[in-house]
C-alpha cells in the first residue's frame, strides 16, 4: 500500500462512526519502490492531500526530517521537498501492518500490500 493511498482510507462506513479519519497505521514491514519523479503529479497531489495525516505517515516511517510540519504555498516550487514528497507517498511501500479506526479501534490488516477494509454483515 501506498503512502498516498494511506491518506484517503476511511472507516467512515462502520454503523455508528462519523469520521473515520485518520486510520492508525501500525507497520510492521515495509519496502521502497523505486518510481519516476514526476513533479506535476505531485504538485496536482497536494490539494487532495490532508497534511496532517502526511506528516503523520512520514512520522511512522520515520521520514518526519524530510516533511515540513505545516503546510505552506512554498512547497509547491521546492523540488527537495517535492522529491521527498514523491518518496514518501509513492516509493515507500507498506507490505505488512494494520490500520485502525480512530473511534470504534475496529482493525484492519494489510497483507501482501493490501489493505483488507472489508466490513462484517453486523458492522455496517
Amino acid at each position: 500500500m501506498k503512502l498516498s493511498t494511506y491518506n484517503f482510507l476511511t472507516s467512515k462506513s462502520i454503523r455508528g462512526v462519523k469520521v473515520g479519519y485518520p486510520l492508525k497505521l501500525v507497520v510492521s514491514k515495509q519496502d521502497e519502490v523505486e518510481a519516476e519523479f514526476n513533479p506535476t503529479f505531485i504538485e496536482r497531489l497536494l490539494p487532495k492531500l490532508e497534511w496532517s495525516t502526511v506528516y503523520l505517515s512520514a512520522e511512522v516511517v520515520g521520514l518526519q526530517e524530510d516533511i515540513p510540519k505545516e503546510f505552506s504555498d512554498d512547497i509547491v516550487s521546492n523540488q527537495d521537498v517535492l522529491q521527498k514528497l514523491h518518496h514518501l507517498l509513492l516509493e515507500v511501500d507498506i507490505l505488512e501492518g494494520q490500520l485502525e479506526c480512530p473511534e470504534t479501534g475496529r482493525v484492519f490488516p494489510i497483507k501482501d500490500g493490501i489493505p483488507n477494509m472489508l466490513l462484517n454483515e453486523d458492522e455496517v
